[in-house]
């Protein structure tokens, strides 16, 4: 074994005298060398240990010193119940033309409607019961109305689950919305690295650049992916400005992310859909102040009605501006992007956790890093799902 640090050490000494005669540098003292074996990868105290800190232990301590770690970090963390996804209703999607809507099933028998559904791409109704008559299969939906079977089509529940934590993370993280594969620097013209990140994947992010107007985040050792994919997690757990209290909820706009602390630890965190344009989420400090367990919602912006949709018993409702809320929704399935009225989508089983987590009251800090929403309050209305 001594044998091999010897040659090592000659090794490191004709590097260092050829560096001597090329720059004028110091040799490394051979005495000093050659009895100090290489470091062990991970050590914690190098200086104490009196060793050579080359090879591996000196590449670790370069991604240490970068915030990368070997293995990854860990999220001390666990899953949102999936008990929690499950509701007393099983919903159906109404196709987009008018729809008409029955009173009775003696209504249904003599082709005599007594409502309708407005014609719309967002029409969704909880269905309590069914009856079979000579005009076929009708459902009765959450208002007692009745609705035929040929206008509606079951639909399941996406069932995304945000992460409650045990002990605050040590990195940023969050999740890939959109498939992409890595590359190994920051900038399309960089190779690819042949990892495909697929959506919902959790990644932790070390690092970002803006090269060009884009931002790239780092994922991994020589591996970047446009920030675009990802919707990111940055814990802060300082109260915002506005929040006199230690327990708040955290939506972040630009990220589509939301977060919930207390007492200096987060101990929530989420993908969501907030408003799109023109109907965007307001930026602000709020208060809960209203919950509701299932409610409609429905309503129209334009004078058309082209904007027009229709929700039966949306989950897990928690007003906090005006008619914007955070509430569970049964039919998004493209949490991370902006696909709401104003409303604060989550998925049903994370809605659930929050409602039960949070009170009347709480606190709700919204916020765009980006500083591209608007944030003059003349600009919003009453707000949507």
């Amino acid at each position: 074994m001594r044998n091999k640090w010897i040659t090592l050490a000659g090794f490191i000494i004709a590097i260092a005298i050829a560096l001597t005669a090329a720059g004028n540098i110091s040799p490394v003292s051979a005495s000093s060398e050659i009895d100090r074996p290489l470091c062990l990868p991970g050590g914690d105290d190098i200086a104490a240990l009196d060793c050579l800190n080359a090879g591996p232990s000196a590449r670790l301590a370069e991604l240490a010193a970068a915030g990368l770690t070997l293995p990854q970090p860990q999220l001390f963390a666990s899953r949102t119940p999936y008990e929690l996804s499950i509701v007393p209703y099983s919903y159906g999607l109404v196709d987009n033309e008018e729809v008409p809507l029955y009173a009775t099933i003696a209504d249904i028998e003599n082709n005599n409607p007594t409502n309708k559904l407005y014609k719309s791409k967002i029409k969704y109704v909880a269905l309590q019961d069914r009856v079979d008559t000579e005009r076929g299969r009708f459902y009765q939906i959450a208002t007692s109305e009745w609705i035929s079977e040929e206008h509606v089509a079951r639909a399941g529940i996406p069932n995304f689950q945000g992460y409650i934590f045990k002990r605050n993370p040590t990195h940023q993280f969050g999740w890939v919305i959109n498939e992409t594969t890595g590359r190994t620097a920051p900038d399309y013209a960089a190779p690819e690295t042949g990892t495909q990140f697929r959506r919902e994947d959790k990644i932790f992010i070390y690092d970002s650049e803006v090269i060009n107007n884009i931002e790239w985040v780092q994922v991994g050792i020589n591996e970047w992916i446009e920030h675009r994919f990802i919707a990111r997690v940055t814990p802060n757990y300082s109260r915002p400005d506005g929040v006199p209290v230690d327990k708040w909820i955290e939506v972040n706009l630009y990220e589509q992310t939301l977060s919930a602390y207390e007492n200096g630890k987060l101990v929530f965190a989420t993908l969501i859909s907030s408003g799109t344009p023109p109907f965007y989420t307001k930026p602000g400090v709020f208060q809960v102040y209203k919950k509701l367990d299932f409610d409609p919602m429905w309503g129209t912006f334009e004078l058309d009605r082209s904007d027009y949709y229709y929700l039966e018993e949306v989950p897990y409702i928690m007003y906090y501006d005006d008619l914007r809320a955070l509430h569970g929704a049964y039919w998004q399935t493209l949490l991370g992007y902006q696909r709401s009225h104003g409303c604060v989508n989550l998925s049903v089983a994370d809605s659930h956790w929050l409602y039960n987590w949070a009170n009347e009251g709480d606190y709700v800090y919204v916020w765009d890093p980006s500083g591209e929403t608007p944030t003059d309050p003349s600009f919003y209305g009453a707000g949507g799902f």
